[in-house]
């Protein structure tokens, strides 16, 4: 996930991803129309992210020159795309038509009437619902009904460097528990000039350190909430969970662990800084990319467990409409469009089938074209997406869905100032125990909301 991310993401979710973009709305932040409309027109608030470049570049001589529907876009940075959006969903202004969203945003979007819903779509026969990845359409679906329709996706994986495994004699086990891991990174220490045995972020936010951490504790067996919204922060198993984690990282982790996110692992990865890195499955498109120094040289595993079968986590840009929307048709057949099938082979034939924006249909794993640009990594991703299940990544049941987040809006200030905690500990500043503690603080106001409702 790249955000703060993104970003991930995001998350979400995703910060290699998140690129500023000179210029990249036109005047007014609109461009992407083109051609006669015959007044048909819609606007869609966007993330900065390549991908959707790639879509702007698309649109006038694609979807308007088909439909006659011009798009108007705005274009912001994750983080002011966030804003924007809620500002604009809770108030119902109508200003957009569709926005991306992810699946962190559109189940608590969509239970407050936020959202309209995309049955119509889904029951597409062209459109092809089935094709999409499971663990994507249930993520985007609330009360049996579907809210947003994928644009790309991720999990998360672990990558290795498959010549120094070799080189010192060592073997990856084909699912790796994170005893393995932790084994293999002690080994790995000084397997090359200057070379760490892993990367795992460190960076304060909800969408940095918290992402693979929330993995870990649910793999461990631990979780933010019990199904009663009680705070479970000081358990037993979250505090293993977290005290595994920063352990790891301070003893075989890189340099600079606390300020290390996504972008930084990366370039670490790419620069022969560290052996092993556990992230975004994203992050595979670079590591073999063009140019980069350790293309071809990278393994793909699934993310470690311990008491769990599979523990990658989720994330998705989808699209989503305003249910103030005047133009629901016309935003309908935009989001048919962005998310289908026909506009990826669009995008590769037109751009490269490397820069598909993946992670989202099955189909895409069987296209020759798109396997062939991205044969080390297509099918661990494919693998890793599916076995993500959002409703129950752990050993016991929650109360709201989420693998690397707690789908509730709240998690976005308690989360990020619990991050800031757990940075402080693998900085060395703080103890975990201390950390933790405030945490269980944060996240128990928050719980309290919650409870009886």
């Amino acid at each position: 996930m790249r955000s703060k991310r993104t970003r991930v993401v995001a998350g979400i979710a995703a910060p290699v991803l998140a690129m500023g973009l000179a210029a990249c709305s036109g005047a007014g932040g609109k461009s992407g129309g083109g051609g006669s409309s015959g007044g048909h027109s819609i606007k869609v608030l966007m993330v900065n992210n390549p991908q959707m470049v790639d879509l702007q570049k698309l649109t006038a001589a694609n979807f308007t020159k088909q439909t006659g529907i011009t798009v108007n876009y705005t274009v912001l940075p994750e983080n002011d795309l966030r804003d924007k959006a809620s500002q604009e969903f809770s108030s119902q202004a109508g200003q957009y038509d569709v926005a991306t969203l992810s699946n962190f945003e559109i189940p608590f979007y969509s239970k407050n009437g936020w959202l309209a819903n995309l049955d119509s779509i889904a029951a597409d026969k062209t459109f092809n619902q089935a094709d999409v990845l499971k663990p994507m359409t249930q993520a985007l679906t609330a009360n049996g009904h579907l809210y947003g329709e994928p644009f790309y996706g991720e999990s998360s994986f672990l990558m290795y460097r498959k010549d120094i495994f070799a080189a010192k004699g060592l073997t990856m086990p084909a699912n790796p528990t994170w005893d393995q891991v932790a084994t293999l990174a002690a080994k790995l220490d000084g397997a090359a000039p200057g070379m760490k045995g892993i990367c795992l972020r460190g960076q304060t936010g909800w969408g940095q350190v918290l992402a693979p951490l929330t993995t870990v504790v649910n793999t461990f067996g631990g979780t933010w909430f019990d199904k009663d919204w009680n705070a479970q922060v000081t358990s037993p198993e979250f505090t293993a969970a977290t005290n595994f984690y920063v352990n790891l990282v301070k003893a075989h982790g890189e340099a600079g662990a606390a300020q290390a996110g996504f972008t930084e692992c990366l370039n670490d990865m790419e620069q022969s800084k560290v052996a092993m890195w556990y992230d975004a499955t994203s992050a595979a498109g670079s590591l073999e990319g063009s140019g980069s120094p350790v293309a071809g040289k990278v393994g793909y595993a699934p993310a470690p467990v311990q008491k769990t079968k599979s523990s990658g986590w989720l994330y998705t840009w989808a699209w989503a409409v305003e249910k103030a929307s005047k133009d629901q048709s016309d935003a309908d057949k935009f989001v048919s469009w962005a998310a289908s099938s026909e506009y990826e082979s669009e995008v590769g034939k037109q751009l490269g089938w490397a820069r598909v924006p993946a992670g989202k249909r099955t189909s895409t794993y069987s296209n020759p074209d798109y396997v062939k640009s991205a044969t080390a990594f297509a099918k661990p991703t494919l693998a890793a997406i599916s076995a993500a299940n959002p409703t129950n990544p752990g050993v016991q049941p929650r109360p709201a869905p989420g693998i690397q987040f707690v789908d509730i809006p709240e998690f976005t200030d308690f989360g990020t100032q619990a991050s800031t905690f757990i940075s402080n500990a693998i900085a060395g500043q703080t103890s975990v125990s201390k950390a933790l503690s405030q945490a269980q603080a944060l996240a128990q106001t928050a719980g309290n909301k919650y409870k009886g409702k």
